[in-house]
Order: C-alpha cells, then structure tokens, then sequence
C-alpha cells in the first residue's frame, strides 16, 4: 500500500475535545464464514447487554444520549437516525439475534455490544486516497449498502470520506457499498469510537480486544492507533 494517511476535522475536535476514535489496522487475513465459537461470542455479548439494559431504559443509557447530541449539532435528528450502536442495541433488546455475517463484521459487532460504542469496519482492499472523518460539502457521492443509488450527504454533516466517496454516513450511521467487508477482505481497518462519557482507556481496551479476536480467528497481522485532538492525523500503512 503506497502511503495513505487518515484524519480527523479540527472542527469535530473543537466541539468534542475528549472524543476519541480508535482504528484497529489489520493486514495479511483469511476472513469467510463465523465458526461457531465465534458465534457464541457474539450470542454472548448479546446477553450480556440484555443482562445490564433493558428496552425501555435505552433512551437513559448515557452512551448512546452522547451520540444523540453530536448528530444533533451537525443537524440529524436523534429520531430519525441512530448512531449504529443504539440501533444494534434496540434490536438485542427487543430479543432479536444480529445476523452472522462473516467473520469480520462478527468481530466489530461483538465489541460494539460489549462497549456500547460504534465499531465500523472498511475493507482496506480498495483503499486508494486518504481517509478524513469531516464535516460534508454536499457534493460528495455515497452509495448505501443493498443499494445503487447515488446520494449526497448534507452539508455539514460528519462523513467518513475517502476523497469525494463518502464510506460512512452521519459520523457511524451508515455504510456505504464501496468498503464493505466482505469474505475475501484480506486487509481492514475498524473504527471504534469513544465519545465521552466513554474514556480514552476504554477505547484502547476495545481495540486491544478486537486485535485478539481478529489474531485468533483470521489470523494477520494487526495493530491498533488513536485518532484524537492530540494526534489528529495517522498514517495506514503496516
């Protein structure tokens, strides 16, 4: 991979000083279909947050309340979208299971629910230009998932943009088709967010335990770093 670096806004930081973004960078893998081990670790992180959460205290978990401040600053309403977590969160406690759907995504699902913090994952396959997590001009191109339509983020509203391709929606909203993780990724990059009162400390152990995972059941290797006020800007490379 020729040097590709990835940033944060100063804008963002301005507003959220304490806020950190973990990126877990993992190269050399062999993903495919979840063992079964690693699907008991998901249905485990599962029970555990309808052991600690119940559906109708959602709305007074301070994790997701966080979140639904910072998309209100940049204009979405917090009733018309989630953050991924809180809607992961809602469909275990209304008793669903999350679907398995390899072993990557079981991974960033597994430490989403036990942190109650947004994991994301982009295939680092098709990575061609730097990444920046910024505040939208409106002209940039995002294809959703499960869709072909073209649309346009908002402006002002926080994108994960690789260029002018948007990769993720609304800060860790949604994803778009062109990153997706998929059976035969062989090199990605996850992002586990920490927005207050969720600690820097916390973020590093959700990432220590995401690199085990993804060591013990896709093998490569992987190491993490933290994009924060103080060190806004990264390098992807191994």
């Amino acid at each position: 991979m020729s040097e590709i670096y990835y940033s944060v806004a100063d804008k963002i930081f301005a507003r959220f000083p304490d806020y950190a973004r973990g990126v877990v960078l993992a190269y050399g893998l062999k993903n495919g279909g979840s063992p079964p081990e690693l699907v008991a670790i998901l249905r485990e992180a599962e029970a555990s947050l309808r052991g600690r959460l119940t559906i109708d205290h959602v709305a007074d978990e301070p994790r997701f309340a966080s979140w639904r401040e910072a998309f209100r600053w940049f204009g979405a309403k917090a009733s018309d979208f989630r953050a991924s977590v809180e809607a992961m969160a809602r469909r275990v406690l209304r008793g669903q299971e999350i679907p398995t759907i390899n072993a990557l995504v079981d991974i960033g699902n597994t430490i989403s629910l036990r942190h109650l913090m947004p994991a994301g994952g982009h295939a680092l396959d098709v990575v061609k230009q730097d990444l920046a997590l910024r505040p939208a001009t409106g002209d940039e191109d995002f294809t959703a998932f499960g869709s072909t339509e073209v649309e346009h983020p908002v402006p002002g509203e926080i994108i994960l943009a690789e260029g002018q391709a948007v990769l993720a929606r609304r800060w860790c909203w949604r994803q778009a088709v062109h990153t997706l993780t998929l059976p035969e990724t062989t090199a990605i990059e996850f992002n586990v967010d920490g927005m207050p009162p969720v600690p820097r400390q916390e973020v590093e152990e959700a990432c220590r335990e995401m690199i085990a995972l993804i060591e013990r059941f896709c093998g490569g290797r992987s190491r993490f770093e933290v994009l924060s006020r103080a060190t806004p800007r990264i390098k992807l490379s191994e």
